[in-house]
């Protein structure tokens, strides 16, 4: 049963006529006949009543028309939000992110929910190395990533440049301090994040290399809790700059550069290489790509290949690093 043959049929019960229900359908007499006659071969039963003259309906026509008339307005709905998914009028947008990396996120969304308030959008908390497994089981269809996955199954878009930020509250002896060294820092109690991660290790790394003593007496599960232990005055901490940006401008939190620390680090938008990307999917690196060029640096829009020189240049200069590259 097909929905053109449905729609043959309703012509022809609500025209009470083939004749008319031809015209109506610019088709000619026979062929709606014969269009009738294959629907009634199909479902096993007669439909009209030809001895009535005005194309009067048996049992079994009504019934059909019933759900034929639902059918049709299923198609009607269906035609009707796709033609506003395309203009955006309607969708969801599935992300994925992790604490630290959602924070990017939230000036991208807004400019987004200005322009498309009608889209959906849901950000799904993931740990880093959970977010290409969750791109290909599609809970998510963009996630935001601090390392760059297979190039060869993920299409990766830079759009984020950060740092690493020591940070103190406002009355720690090392405040008013324009810089320091590692070696003024082997004294000091660390608040650290109590998840293992790449940057954590090269911290370590970089303390053991320096033969500084690296104090981590308390770990905490969050960085907003680590943020705001420390600006209660406990001790210090390394995290990425981009979550301390507010305390900064308030005054909660003094950041003072380290010599030795000097750890860049690049956020990513990420996406299956082979997937077709929604419409919401690819107006919302639309404006992604906006946002680099209206901010500039830290913000990013750089379409990874395999050559990743082009990044860190486009960091050191500082600007937005929004080039020709296409998707």
């Amino acid at each position: 049963m097909e929905l053109t043959q449905l729609e043959t049929f309703l012509a022809v019960a609500e025209e009470r006529s083939f004749s008319r229900a031809a015209v109506r359908l610019h088709r000619t007499q026979p062929a709606v006949s014969m269009v009738i006659r294959k629907l009634e071969e199909q479902l096993d039963e007669v439909l009209f009543d030809r001895s009535a003259r005005d194309g009067q309906l048996t049992a079994a026509g009504e019934l059909l028309r019933e759900y034929a008339q639902r059918l049709l307005a299923m198609r009607r709905e269906a035609t009707s939000a796709m033609d506003e998914l395309r203009s955006l009028e309607r969708g969801r947008l599935l992300l994925a992110a992790n604490e630290y990396t959602c924070l990017y996120l939230l000036p991208v969304m807004d400019e987004f929910r200005r322009q498309h308030p009608k889209i959906d959008m849901l950000v799904h908390r993931s740990l880093a190395s959970r977010i290409p497994e969750e791109l290909n089981l599609r809970v998510a269809e963009l996630g935001v990533m601090s390392f760059r996955p297979d190039p060869e199954q993920y299409r990766s878009i830079a759009v984020y440049g950060d740092t690493l930020a020591f940070v103190v509250n406002p009355r720690h002896a090392l405040a008013r301090e324009a810089r320091v060294s590692i070696a003024d820092l082997g004294n000091e109690l660390f608040v650290a994040h109590n998840v293992p991660s790449p940057q954590r290790r090269k911290v370590i790394e970089t303390f053991e290399r320096h033969r500084t003593p690296l104090n981590m007496r308390v770990e905490l599960p969050s960085i907003e809790a680590i943020k705001r232990f420390v600006a209660m005055g406990n001790g210090v901490a390394l995290v990425p700059r981009l979550t301390v940006e507010r305390e900064l401008e308030t005054g909660e939190l003094v950041a003072i550069p380290v010599d030795e620390i000097e750890f860049r680090r690049v956020l990513r938008l990420v996406h299956r290489r082979n997937a077709k990307l929604s419409y919401a999917a690819t107006a919302f690196l639309q404006v992604v790509r906006a946002v680099a060029v209206e901010k500039g640096a830290p913000f990013l829009y750089q379409v990874e290949r395999g050559n990743q020189e082009l990044i860190g240049r486009a960091i050191e200069r500082g600007d937005g690093g929004v080039g020709a590259v296409q998707l």
